[in-house]
């Protein structure tokens, strides 16, 4: 078992000083590389004044102890990469300006969209509400404001796992990428399934166009064999993550794994239950079953 050294991102904001921070191995040796883009907890003492709900509340949004489920990705050879910075703050797993005009106290310039389905829902790039529904704000934001966010902490997340991936390919000649979530354990008024329970899990291949079949099936079997009830695509295909990097007639695939929070965690309180350790020795047993394929299974 390797160990890992870790990378942390240049301070580049004052509010929030490293927005992500990447576990590597010591060496690479699988085309394999974890993302969990909204289990980060620092929360700018600004943002918590300009935010008209409680600091339990605020947290809704957040995939809390995500990037703990899968710290172990380094020691089976993988990298994983963490964002520090809050989903409700801003959500890596969307455009890059996703934006609720109504949030805001000015127009916005005429290139940011606006229209998109995430917007109208209130979860932009800057949410409007957390997954809950409740709106965050008190008053409306400035648009200088919503662009420092994405300029701080979106565009360096995303640069930095942009380099990840053409790392793996140029050594490997293709990636996976598993983007790494969580799910309240009953559907939310801003979802598909609104008062409905939810499964253990779901993996999102974008209805089989970012990720080759083969791997998507290799991660349900593995996770129906451990006694996990499993879907695909319902109610998550994926996000922008795994539209946007999962291009499997250029090698590369990205399959988003949701996981219900019930298994690990108290979902009034945010705090990890007794289920955490088992659900952890689980998804490791997943990383290490991923990490181990043959990287020609991921080329064309």
């Amino acid at each position: 078992m390797s160990t890992q050294t870790q990378n942390t991102a240049p301070l580049l904001d004052k509010e929030v000083e490293t927005p992500f921070d990447i576990l590597e191995p010591l060496v690479q040796t699988a085309p394999v590389i974890f993302a969990s883009p909204h289990s980060g907890r620092d929360y700018p003492a600004s943002f918590v004044a300009a935010s008209q709900l409680d600091p339990v509340a605020l947290r809704r949004s957040e995939d809390a102890f995500v990037d703990e489920l899968y710290e172990q990705a380094p020691h089976f050879g993988a990298p994983l990469i963490r964002a520090h910075f809050p989903r409700a703050y801003a959500d890596p797993n969307r455009e890059p300006w996703e934006l609720d005009p109504n949030m805001f106290d000015a127009t916005l310039p005429g290139w940011v969209n606006t229209t998109s389905p995430r917007v109208r829902a209130g979860l932009g790039t800057v949410a409007k509400v957390v997954t809950d529904g409740a709106e965050i704000y008190a008053d409306k934001i400035t648009f200088a404001e919503a662009q420092s966010r994405i300029e701080h902490c979106y565009k360096p997340y995303h640069a930095a796992l942009g380099a990840l991936l053409e790392r793996t390919r140029e050594k490997f000649g293709a990636y996976l990428l598993i983007d790494c979530h969580s799910m309240p354990s009953i559907g939310g008024p801003m979802d598909r399934d609104p008062g409905n329970d939810r499964v253990d899990m779901v993996l999102g291949d974008a209805n089989g166009t970012a990720c080759t079949q083969r791997i998507t099936n290799l991660a349900h079997q593995v996770l129906r064999d451990m006694g996990y009830r499993v879907v695909l695509n319902t109610p998550y295909a994926g996000g922008f993550t795994t539209r946007h990097y999962g291009k499997p007639v250029e090698n590369g695939h990205a399959l988003q794994v949701e996981v219900n929070r019930a298994l690990y965690m108290d979902e009034q309180s945010i705090t990890r239950s007794n289920g955490f350790a088992k659900l952890s020795q689980d998804l490791s047993q997943l990383i290490k079953t991923l990490v181990g394929i043959d990287p020609n299974l991921l080329k064309r």
